[in-house]
C-alpha cells in the first residue's frame, strides 16, 4: 500500500484533536460541572469543613428555590458569571447533603406566574434598560413552615456567599431558634442615633444586633433585673455602665450556676459618649463600664480608667493639616487588629483576619487566681496605656502620638476565663436586692433562689471594648433594590457571632464567616509609611511653631507706632520706621519660605511609598520579562554553539 503523506497525517491529527476537544468539553459540562481545583492559599473557593458538618447533620428535608431570570440577565456578564458561581455552589451542597437538600431552579420570565411567585416570596427585581426585572435570589423552606430568603445576591458579598447559604440552611435545620439573653446600657435596637433617632422614626438597629435577632430568640433583660431567667444558657452583656449591685448579683449567680457569659466592658465607650448630651455631669458614669466585684472574684484585673494605645496597629484617620490641607495620620487609640494579635489556637479567633477596635481597655490575670486566663486578642508590643480622660478630650491625634511612649508590653483586650471560682457576694445578696425581692417590675414574683457560693468551672469571655459593635467600625449599609444590605469591611460582626455560637456549643459556622480575604496588606509599604509619618510629624511641629512665632512677631511689629514726627496729627495707621519695615519684610520672606518648606515636608511624606510602588511595578512589569528574555537568549546562544561545535567535529 502507498504510504499516506505527511499532509494527510497532519489533517487527520488536527481533526482528532478537534473531536477530542469537543468531547472533553461536553463530558466536563455534564459530569464535572461542580468540580474545581482550588490553588489559592487558604482555600478561598473550597467548601469548608463547617459547611460539610452542617450538611451532614441535616435530619429533615430542606427545599431551596433558586430564582434566576435567564433572558433579562443575559446582557449583564457580571451577573451571569456570578449566577454560575451560586448555582455551582448550590449543586455542590446538594451533593454533600445526602439527599436532604432539594434544589429547584425557577426562571421568573417577565409577565409569567413564576415572576408573580418571585414577588410573592419577597425577592427583589433589578430593573434593566429594557424595562424588565432581573430576579436573582433564593428562598429556603423546611417541613416546619420555616422560611428564609436572600432577596438578591449582591456581588459585593461574594466573599460571604458560603456563609450566607450555609447560615440559611443552618437556621432552617433548627426546630426553633436558640435563646440568647442580652443586657446592655447601650441602645442596641435604636442604633447609634439613640433615643432621639427612635423618636424621629429614623433609628436603625446596630447591624450586629440585627444579625443576632435574625439568628436567635433574643431575650432582652432589663438593666435593673435581679435575676436571669432559668431557661437562659448564654448571656451577652454589652457595656454594663453603672449596673446596680442587684444586677451584678444576678450575673454572678447566672455564672455560678453554669451559665455561659460574654461580657463587653469599656474604659471609654464612644457610642455612649455620643448618646450623652454635651455638658452632662454624668458622662463618666455612662461612658465607662466595669464589673469590679465580679472581675475580682473571677481573677481578672481591669482598670476602667486606662485605654490601650498602639502605634503599630493604629488606624489611619484624616485630620486638618497646616494651611487647611487635610492629612492622614495614625490614631493610636483606634487599633486595627490583624492575625498576629489573635489567639490562633482558639476557635473564636483562630480564623479572624481583621478587627477594628476603638479606645479599648486592658485585661490581666490576677496573681494567685484560681481561674485560667487565656488571651484571645492582644495588642502589639509597641503599645502603652493612656488615661481615658486624655483620649476623650484630646482633639488632635498628633498630640497622642507625641505623648506616646511604648512600654514593650502586649496588653490583652479579650480573654477567656475558665475554672473554679467563688461568688463575688460571699455575704449573700446585696442589701438592695433583699429589700426589693421579689422585684416589683419583674415578671418573676418568686423569691430569689438560694445563693450558689462557688462553681467548679465557670465559662466566661471578656472583651474590653464595646465600640466594636458600632457599624462605622466594621460594616457599610447599602440600599439595594429597596433592601438594606450589610457589606462587612472587617470581622467585628464575625467575632460577636463566633463568641455566641461558641458559648452555645455550635462551632460549625465559625470557619465560614471568617474566611480569608482576597486582599492582603502591604506590610513593608505600611511600615515605610509609618516611618515617614513619624519624621513628618517632627518636622511639621518645628515648622509650624516657626510659622506661629513669625506671624506673632509680624503682628506685633505691625501694631507698633513709628516715628511720631512722621505722623504729627496722630491720625490713621501708625507709621513704621525704615528699620521696622525692613524687619517686617524679612519676617514675611521667612514666613513664605517656612510655609514652602512645610508643603515640601508634606509632599515628602508620600515619596518613600511612591518610590517603593514604582519599584514593585518595575519588578512585576519589566524585570520578570527581562529575566525570561535574557534566559531565552542565553539558551538560544548555547544551542547555537552546540550545533556549531557538532558540525565542526
Amino acid at each position: 500500500m502507498k504510504p499516506l503523506s505527511r499532509r494527510v497525517y497532519a489533517l487527520a491529527s488536527i481533526s482528532l484533536i478537534v473531536v477530542l476537544f469537543v468531547t472533553v468539553n461536553i463530558v466536563s459540562n455534564i459530569w464535572l460541572r461542580s468540580a474545581r481545583l482550588d490553588l489559592t492559599e487558604g482555600g478561598l473557593y473550597s467548601v469548608s469543613a463547617g459547611t460539610r458538618a452542617i450538611l451532614s447533620k441535616l435530619e429533615d428535608p430542606i427545599t431551596l428555590r433558586f430564582y434566576y431570570s435567564r433572558e433579562p440577565a443575559s446582557g449583564y456578564a457580571s451577573i451571569v458569571a456570578y449566577s454560575d458561581r451560586v448555582r455551582d455552589l448550590l449543586q455542590e451542597y446538594v451533593a454533600l447533603s445526602g439527599g436532604k437538600l432539594i434544589l429547584e431552579e425557577i426562571d421568573p420570565a417577565p409577565f409569567t406566574p413564576a415572576e408573580d411567585d418571585a414577588v410573592a416570596q419577597g425577592l427583589s427585581g433589578a430593573p434593566t434598560q429594557e424595562g424588565e426585572n432581573v430576579y436573582f435570589g433564593l428562598v429556603g423552606t423546611n417541613t416546619l413552615n420555616g422560611n428564609e430568603r436572600i432577596a438578591f445576591f449582591d456581588q459585593n458579598r461574594e466573599q460571604y456567599l458560603e456563609y450566607d447559604l450555609t447560615s440559611m440552611i443552618y437556621r432552617l435545620s433548627l426546630p426553633e431558634k436558640p435563646k440568647l439573653a442580652v443586657i446592655s446600657a447601650l441602645p442596641l435596637a435604636a442604633g447609634s442615633g439613640g433615643l432621639a433617632a427612635a423618636l424621629q422614626g429614623t433609628s436603625r438597629p446596630f447591624a450586629i444586633y440585627q444579625q443576632l435577632r435574625d439568628t436567635y430568640d433574643l431575650q432582652t433583660i432589663d438593666t435593673s433585673a435581679d435575676r436571669i431567667p432559668a431557661d437562659i444558657s448564654t448571656l451577652l452583656v454589652i457595656h454594663p455602665a453603672a449596673f446596680s449591685d442587684a444586677t451584678q448579683y444576678a450575673i454572678d449567680q447566672f455564672v455560678m450556676r453554669g451559665g455561659h457569659a460574654i461580657i463587653f466592658v469599656d474604659p471609654y465607650s464612644e457610642i455612649a459618649g455620643q448618646q450623652t448630651p454635651p455638658g452632662s455631669l454624668d458622662v463618666g458614669d455612662k461612658s465607662s463600664s466595669d464589673l469590679k466585684p465580679l472581675f475580682a472574684a473571677w481573677g481578672v484585673d481591669y482598670d476602667p480608667t486606662k485605654v490601650v494605645t498602639d502605634a503599630q496597629l493604629a488606624q489611619q484617620v484624616q485630620v486638618g493639616g497646616a494651611g487647611g490641607v487635610p492629612q492622614v495620620v495614625d490614631y493610636v487609640a483606634w487599633m486595627r487588629m490583624t492575625p498576629d494579635t489573635f489567639n490562633l489556637n482558639d476557635p473564636v479567633t483562630g480564623n479572624l483576619q481583621l478587627l477594628n477596635i476603638a479606645s479599648a481597655g486592658a485585661l490581666k490575670a490576677h496573681q494567685g487566681a484560681t481561674t485560667k486566663f487565656t488571651p484571645l486578642i492582644s495588642s502589639s508590643s509597641n503599645a502603652m496605656l493612656m488615661d481615658a480622660m486624655q483620649i476623650r478630650f484630646t482633639q488632635r491625634p498628633q498630640d497622642l502620638i507625641r505623648r506616646f511612649q511604648a512600654t514593650g508590653e502586649r496588653f490583652t483586650v479579650a480573654a477567656r476565663v475558665t475554672g473554679p471560682a467563688k461568688t463575688a457576694f460571699p455575704n449573700g445578696p446585696p442589701k438592695e436586692t433583699k429589700e426589693t425581692t421579689p422585684a416589683a417590675d419583674s415578671k418573676d414574683k418568686t423569691p430569689l433562689p438560694d445563693e450558689i457560693k462557688e462553681s467548679p468551672d465557670i465559662n466566661v469571655i471578656l472583651v474590653a471594648d464595646s465600640d466594636l459593635i458600632d457599624d462605622r467600625f466594621w460594616v457599610q449599609i447599602q440600599n439595594l433594590l429597596g433592601q438594606q444590605i450589610a457589606i462587612p469591611t472587617s470581622d467585628n460582626g464575625a467575632l460577636v457571632q463566633n463568641l455566641v455560637e461558641n458559648m452555645m456549643g455550635s462551632n460549625d459556622l465559625i470557619s465560614l464567616r471568617t474566611r480569608e480575604r482576597n486582599s492582603r496588606p502591604f506590610t513593608v509599604v505600611e511600615q515605610i509609611r509609618r516611618d515617614a509619618e513619624s519624621r513628618f510629624l517632627a518636622q511639621e511641629q518645628a515648622l509650624q511653631e516657626k510659622v506661629t512665632q513669625t506671624e506673632a512677631s509680624l503682628r506685633a511689629l505691625q501694631g507698633q507706632g513709628g516715628d511720631p514726627a512722621a505722623n504729627p496729627q496722630g491720625q490713621g495707621a501708625p507709621v513704621l520706621s525704615q528699620a521696622q519695615q525692613q524687619q517686617i519684610d524679612r519676617f514675611r520672606r521667612d514666613l513664605v519660605e517656612t510655609r514652602a518648606s512645610l508643603r515640601q515636608v508634606q509632599a515628602n511624606l508620600r515619596r518613600d511609598v511612591e518610590n517603593l510602588g514604582n519599584l514593585l511595578a518595575f519588578l512585576n512589569i519589566a524585570l520578570v520579562p527581562l529575566i525570561l528574555s535574557a534566559a531565552a537568549i542565553g539558551i538560544a546562544f548555547v544551542r547555537s554553539r552546540r550545533r556549531a561545535h557538532a558540525k565542526g567535529m
